[in-house]
């Protein structure tokens, strides 16, 4: 069992294969005890915690017992007003506008396997024995608020989710103001935080910081996860790297406006919180009620940065994501947004599908500019009818003629979003976010439907269902390309309108359950300008996201690279586009091209009816051997060797879970003359096997590959790369 209760000490103990947690009950407060490498239930876990008397700054709550205060008593659930400076994990302004509560230990209860989360996506289990779930039942007496707290512990993925469930046992409603996923206190501040940064064609950078007194922080307030930032912490030990040192992660499954920060107060100790974003946040809690924080997934690694995201990768890749496609190996695609923009018709598509066939492509879709009058991004959201002056037979007989050159048939939609020019727009214009008297701020020409009505909820799936059973869609690409302005709905009243933005996402992820469900058969994709929504709450719905909208090759190792650190490679779409690259006009190899994008779920996205001979040659074959290693690459353990946030060259890795197959791929951006004779050290092997190169036979111990690395010194040129295929040999 991996979670023991020590009645007598008070003392609770979460153990998965190599990490323990524990809680203490100190004089009615749950107090966080520990949280790192596995610890003996047998052995002595007594005096995890030590009190001492502080200044009188920090106040006492027990005028008998100076040596407790809650300025310094490491909590679970942290909250504001009596007595904690620090961050509070949650705030609650009562009726008479008092905002001081105190939470104190009432019960608890140990459940098999972990139950769901209302309305919400979370990890899950396929049988009770892979979890247990730890609840703690906190009471304010003087307000009526209940707060359980909720843990789940899996034994063998080595991780730990935490939620929070708010209950109001009052007579009278009260406001949530702050209702954080998780709250952790550190002992100490000896770490770098680690975080993923960006912009639009630029997402997830890797930025690394040490700790100092103050906060470090990152958040979104966009009404989505963002491009900007993700929601991902990590405390590093300042020796911590790729392979080895303490490192602790901290991922939020949510998608909307969220907030993550470390805080070093006076005493030199660190909280770490994450959870929905404060800022303009607010949700009435009327008596009787309940409020579902999302889930925060806590992971602690003694073996660096790779292995707490191999630990990611394998939760959210298997205990995550959902559906038919968990598993399955994804198609190779042909998407024609960069081939043709808006300007298409059916007999073009036709001639990119019948290209892509005889290239062995499995997959045509349809982007943007099929419905409405959509000649270019200034109309028609909204309005999710066929164009029939671009598509005079229909996109039924589309979907016929794409699958009879061999290819399945997918298709680009954006529900979330809506024209002021469009049919929808005309008829209901108080189905968009917005604020009365005040301008409706428009992005991209377009507005955001109020996802939190019920109304416009029902019209997308009314819209979408009825394409999705009259055209054989095997694929959808959901799009979302603005961020929320005048958050305000009219289907709301006043007191409500601080709820909309998170409202918003409970719908959204409702629709999404809704036609999911109902449409197992067909991959969706997630896609928000690119990867402004890349987050584990879409992941639940759609197994994967186009990465980012910038498909140059030198950009996306950095892309592709720091997604990695938390999200598996089997949820990153990766294209080959045509060069001069579309985004920073630069020109490199389709090889080069090609290898970076057969590390993700690979595909093409441009015309490909103007391949000369020798690209068509060269594509044949990279999709040949796509479709011997894409089962390796989608599913397999990651190890990154080179970062390109350090230098020139980038280096990654795929091993088989039994380590008799492997696949690098090493690339070198800018060729450096006379340079050093430049190897790579590989991972992840069996030391004791012998490994040989597909392609020329040579044999290699895994011991020598691992330890003495392997000669990459023929990668010498500019945007350059190499990809080398081991078999173990028995």
């Amino acid at each position: 069992m991996p979670i023991f209760f020590d009645e007598a000490k008070g003392l609770f103990h979460l153990q998965s294969r190599n990490t323990s947690y524990m809680i203490q009950l100190v004089r009615g407060y749950a107090a966080h005890a520990y949280f790192g490498a596995k610890l003996r239930q047998n052995g002595n876990l007594d005096e995890l915690l030590t009190f001492k008397e502080r200044a009188s700054f920090s106040p006492n709550p027990l005028p008998e017992d100076k040596t407790i205060s809650l300025d310094t008593l490491p909590q679970e659930y942290p909250q504001y007003g009596t007595g904690d400076f620090r961050s509070p994990a949650y705030q609650v302004r009562l009726a008479n506008g008092a905002r001081a509560t105190e939470l104190a230990y009432k019960s608890y209860r140990i459940i098999p396997g972990k139950p769901a989360l209302e309305g919400l996506p979370s990890v899950y289990v396929e049988r009770e024995s892979e979890a247990e779930t730890l609840e703690l039942e906190l009471f304010d007496a003087v307000s009526g608020l209940t707060v359980y707290l909720c843990y789940t512990v899996f034994e063998d993925f080595d991780a730990i989710a935490r939620s929070a469930r708010f209950r109001n046992d009052s007579g009278e409603a009260m406001q949530i103001e702050r209702a954080l996923s998780a709250s952790v206190d550190f002992a100490d501040a000896s770490y770098d935080a680690l975080y993923l940064s960006g912009a639009w064609a630029r997402e997830r950078h890797v930025q690394r910081r040490r700790l100092a007194p103050g906060l470090i922080g990152i958040s979104s307030r966009r009404g989505a996860s963002s491009h900007q930032q993700n929601p991902f912490l990590a405390l590093l030990r300042p020796e911590a790297d790729e392979r080895q040192g303490e490192v602790y992660g901290f991922s939020l499954i949510y998608s909307g406006n969220f907030t993550a920060e470390a805080e070093v107060e006076q005493f030199g100790t660190t909280r770490v919180s994450l959870g929905i974003n404060p800022f303009d946040f607010n949700w009435k809690l009327a008596p009787g009620e309940t409020f579902q924080t999302p889930e925060a997934v806590l992971v602690y690694s003694s073996e660096g940065l790779g292995g707490m995201s191999r630990t990611f990768h394998r939760l959210y890749r298997t205990r995550l994501c959902r559906g038919q496609f968990r598993d399955q190996e994804r198609p190779i695609l042909v998407n024609n947004w960069e081939a043709t923009y808006f300007d298409f018709n059916a007999d073009k598509i036709e001639a990119i599908a019948k290209a892509g066939s005889e290239l062995g492509i499995e997959l045509f879709v349809l982007d943007d500019g099929w419905f409405g009058h959509r000649d270019s991004d200034n109309s028609s959201l909204g309005d999710w009818y066929e164009d029939r002056r671009k598509l005079p037979q229909g996109l039924g007989d589309l979907a016929r003629r794409v699958k009879e050159t061999g290819l399945q048939f997918g298709l680009w939609v954006e529900p979330e979003m809506v024209s002021p020019d469009s049919e929808l727009y005309r008829a209901h214009p108080d189905w968009c976010l917005h604020v009365p008297g005040r301008r409706r701020t428009e992005a991209r020409d377009q507005l955001v439907l109020d996802m939190s009505r019920e109304d416009v909820r029902q019209y997308l799936y009314e819209r979408l269902s009825d394409i999705f059973s009259s055209v054989p869609v095997s694929y959808v690409k959901w799009d979302m390309n603005r961020n929320m302005t005048e958050v305000g709905s009219a289907a709301s009243p006043a007191e409500r309108q601080g709820e909309i933005a998170h409202r918003y996402i409970l719908g959204l992820y409702e629709l999404l359950e809704r036609l999911t469900s109902e449409f197992p058969h067909i991959l969706f994709e997630s896609c928000s300008g690119g990867g402004g929504r890349f987050d584990p709450g879409m992941l639940y719905y759609m197994p994967q996201t186009w990465t980012s909208d910038d498909t140059d090759a030198v950009e996306r190792l950095k892309i592709q690279y720091g997604t990695s650190i938390v999200y598996p490679v089997s949820t990153m779409g990766a294209h080959v586009s045509a060069v001069p690259n579309h985004q920073v006009e630069r020109t490199t190899s389709l090889k080069f091209r090609g290898d970076v994008a057969m590390s993700g779920n690979f595909g093409y996205e441009l015309d490909l009816t103007k391949f000369t001979d020798e690209e068509k040659e060269i594509a044949k074959a990279q999709i040949a051997i796509y479709k011997e290693i894409r089962g390796l690459v989608q599913q397999g353990e990651l190890y990154r060797l080179k970062s390109p946030f350090e230098g020139g060259e980038t280096a990654w890795m795929f091993v088989s879970p039994d380590k008799n197959e492997a696949l690098l791929f090493y690339f070198r951006v800018l060729a450096e003359p006379n340079g050093p004779l430049r190897s790579v050290k590989l991972e992840g092997l069996d030391p004791a096997k012998d490994y040989a190169v597909v392609g020329n036979g040579k044999v290699y111990g895994g011991d020598r590959l691992m330890s003495a690395g392997l000669s990459v010194a023929s990668v010498s040129r500019d945007f350059s790369s190499m990809m080398v295929r081991l078999k173990a040999v028995h």
